[in-house]
């Protein structure tokens, strides 16, 4: 490869390989663009034609999702199929037949780690000791949203509640734990899964 990318080249062909690994196609121009906040076509178009100069990527001309990596990968393939639904504990598989299979690889990618959670403190979440929370790393969270946050040097797991002024209000959600509001708090990642392990057996939960 043809290196070093800036920045800004990185970014995009980090998010090219997410997509191809994880679902065995490249992004399209709009995908990326509404991926990388670039409101302009021609602005992701540059993008991609500095990553064909250095020889990072390929493209052909009339397709829409045409980007291919010149170093070759190794596509995660990790799928469960629904088999069933359960109501009231009760099994019920023909009515879902058919149904198409859940994409565990989309759990994965470049942007996403795990925390393992050590007490039941967030037990009013359903999260469990011994479970591994996913977080996706970004900068902003919707209200009522677990996220992990800064608080000066600290860093902390809360549901987010924005208040009037500016203020935000942290909150573990039980009735032990005091709640806080605060002015300067920084949002790292929101919770968006949780791995829960029964015995040898993995359980996975994620939007």
């Amino acid at each position: 490869m043809n290196r070093p990318l800036t920045g800004q080249q990185q970014a995009v062909y980090d998010f090219i390989r997410d997509k191809i690994v994880v679902r065995g196609y490249g992004p399209t121009v709009r995908e990326i663009g509404e991926h990388m906040n670039i409101k302009s076509p021609n602005g992701v178009m540059s993008h991609l034609r500095a990553l064909e100069r250095k020889g990072v990527i390929t493209r052909t001309a009339n397709r829409s999702r045409s980007i291919e990596l010149t170093e070759p990968l190794a596509r995660v393939d990790a799928s469960l199929p629904i088999s069933g639904t359960i109501v009231n504990g009760w099994c019920y598989t023909a009515a879902t037949a058919g149904q198409a299979a859940i994409d565990l690889a989309r759990i994965n990618s470049s942007e996403r780690s795990a925390l393992r959670v050590m007490d039941d403190a967030l037990s009013a979440a359903a999260i469990q000791v011994g479970d591994l929370l996913v977080i996706q790393a970004q900068s902003f969270a919707s209200p009522g949203q677990l996220a992990l946050v800064q608080v000066g040097e600290m860093i902390c797991l809360r549901h987010w509640h924005p208040e009037p002024g500016g203020r935000i209000r942290l909150s573990l959600g039980n009735r032990f734990e005091k709640e806080s509001t605060l002015e300067s708090v920084q949002v790292l990642g929101v919770a968006v899964g949780l791995i829960r392990s029964f015995g040898e057996r993995l359980f996975a939960r994620y939007p």
